[in-house]
């Protein structure tokens, strides 16, 4: 008795939008947008992370790629200061304990770069 199917399986594409034509860019092709997740290394309107701490962000478990020094650098970045302690924890967020505002703060980074104070 065969495990598989005799007739052939054809893949299905749903197609967003018009192909570009005419040297046009795929930008104005009607295409689907691309979607990004928010840059929590600018937490509001662009200034950096020390002037709003970024408590409302959820870290979220997943393999991390980040070095230390890597994870340190984007703490800083956000905005904190002494960083220290840092340890990868077993959900893979990067945590520690930091400065913002010459207030201590509980820190995180996850896998996919979120900062926050918790």
């Amino acid at each position: 008795m065969p495990l598989f199917a005799t007739t052939p399986v054809l893949a299905q594409t749903t197609t967003t939008g018009r192909p570009a034509t005419g040297g046009a860019s795929s930008a104005t092709s009607g295409g689907q947008n691309a979607v990004t997740r928010p840059n929590t290394d600018h937490v509001q309107d662009g200034k950096p992370g020390g002037t709003v701490a970024p408590a409302n962000v959820k870290l979220e478990k997943g393999a991390n790629s980040f070095t230390e020094g890597e994870a340190r650098r984007r703490l800083e970045k956000a905005g904190f200061r002494d960083v220290r302690d840092l340890k990868e924890d077993a959900d893979g967020i990067w945590r520690g304990s930091a400065t913002m505002d010459g207030k201590p703060a509980n820190i995180g980074l996850d896998f996919k770069g979120n900062v926050a104070a918790e």
